[in-house]
């Protein structure tokens, strides 16, 4: 979930962003000053438009909000309210985690690129990478869908030549870590730690 609000540029109205797919067409629908936007194929909810939002709750105009479950509890209030049928699920675990790379197999259809199947803990993960230095067995750090990398790039699903990924296998420059090699290649970990670590819990020295 994404959240936006700024009144100066759009008015009083509270953007959410639910899902990050690009369907081909989408449907809104109108619940009092909630709009909801569903993919027309799927019915997946997409987005709410929550508008007169200073009725509701008060935000500074800042932009992009921090989501918070609190935040979300607040939200789910008033969508209930409006009886929009809708439940809003957002996972706050950790989307930078170790990683345990169980098994590496080549890319069908790509030289340079292969398939790995990454243990985060909480459960398995395909991920298509093209590192030159990523092996079977290695601890190393994984960015989950819905993550945002420090140079804003956000990850999602994927197909990368084919191949479905979930998910990146970060190196240190793109994980921003301070005295991170410039030269390409994934940061492996020590393999002590349990993969679903989060970044945060870890001693990194480069």
């Amino acid at each position: 979930m994404r959240v936006f609000y700024n009144t100066k540029g759009i008015g009083d109205v509270l953007l959410v962003e639910l899902s990050h797919s690009t369907p081909k067409e989408v449907t809104t629908e109108r619940f009092g000053d909630i709009t909801l936007i569903s993919d027309a194929e799927t019915k997946e909810a997409l987005a709410l438009n929550m508008f007169c939002f200073s009725n509701y709750e008060k935000l500074p105009s800042t932009g992009i909000v921090e989501v918070t479950p609190e935040l979300v509890d607040k939200l789910q209030s008033i969508v209930d309210r409006s009886d929009v049928p809708l439940e809003l699920n957002v996972d706050f675990s950790p989307k930078f985690v170790v990683g345990y790379v169980k098994e590496l197999t080549a890319h069908p259809d790509a030289d340079k690129l292969r398939v790995a199947t990454v243990d985060i803990g909480s459960k398995e993960l395909q991920i298509v990478c093209g590192a030159p230095n990523i092996e079977q067995g290695q601890s190393v750090i994984v960015a989950k869908v819905g993550a945002v990398m420090p140079s804003g790039l956000e990850i999602k699903d994927a197909v990368l030549r084919g191949v479905p990924s979930s998910g990146m296998i970060c190196s240190a420059k793109e994980l921003d870590l301070p005295n991170a090699p410039q030269e390409k290649g994934i940061l492996v970990v020590d393999g002590g730690y349990a993969p679903g670590t989060p970044l945060e819990a870890l001693s990194i020295e480069l």
